[in-house]
């Protein structure tokens, strides 16, 4: 194997391949440190997490592309935690087609947040991308820039779940009765809880707003005089 060399040539297959599970593994791995990035950066305003987890993605996919995939380091990472797994093979160039979708998006992410610290709603929407091409490999084994491939060349070999179109039993409509069920319980609890929270808050802010009024001085006057009249009544009986 070279060090610049995509792809495995493996016996019985015609071309270069990919293991899929190490690619897989790896997708899920930056997503999940991704993912943690964004809403650290959305809830505390600072982009020094992100502006390193983008350059370790563009650096990432900068070796997947131009190098050897077996040098990336959420490849090797991914590697580690699905060695014992039987491999599942894919063709090396639809691979490198969607990888390099990854690095044009980092390296423009790359430029807009570390070198020129631009604020902009762009970046939020290629991190969201980003993400969403991430989750879709890593969670249901769809690979969406391989998907364009696909599309553009009709010549594709060994694709993910297979290149033809494979036909599954249709979701029964007692299956979507349960999703629509178990969404709109969702949905219920989520409104019924934050009523819960907002009563509860306005229960504890009305109680520490309660003031206990002072007695007037008028009345402080009518005691203070009842008391002297007590005061002399004593003294006159002993």
């Amino acid at each position: 194997m070279g060090i610049f060399d995509f792809g495995e040539t493996i016996n019985g297959y015609e071309i270069k391949v990919i293991n899929e599970r190490v690619a897989r593994a790896g997708a899920g791995i930056l997503f999940a440190i991704g993912l943690i990035t964004f809403i650290n950066s959305f809830l505390t305003h600072d982009f020094i997490l992100a502006k390193v987890f983008i350059t370790f993605f563009m650096f990432d996919f900068f070796v997947r592309v131009f190098i050897n995939p077996k040098f990336s380091p959420s490849l090797i990472l991914g590697y580690f935690f699905v060695r014992g797994q039987t491999p599942e093979y894919v063709g090396a160039s639809q691979k490198r087609f969607a990888w390099s979708i990854g690095f044009v998006l980092a390296l423009v992410m790359f430029f807009i947040v570390v070198v020129f610290e631009v604020m902009t709603p762009i970046k939020i929407a290629i991190c969201m991308i980003c993400l969403i091409l991430l989750f879709s490999e890593s969670a249901f084994g769809i690979c969406l820039g391989c998907k364009i491939y696909n599309f553009l060349n009709k010549k594709t070999m060994y694709c993910a779940g297979g290149c033809e179109t494979h036909y599954s039993p249709k979701i029964s409509f007692m299956q979507w009765t349960i999703e629509l069920m178990t969404i709109t319980a969702i949905i219920f609890g989520f409104t019924y809880f934050n009523n819960i929270k907002e009563i509860t808050n306005g229960w504890k802010s009305h109680i520490s707003n309660i003031k206990y009024e002072k007695p007037c001085s008028s009345c402080n006057k009518a005691i203070g005089q009842n008391n002297k009249m007590n005061d002399e009544h004593m003294n006159h009986s002993m």
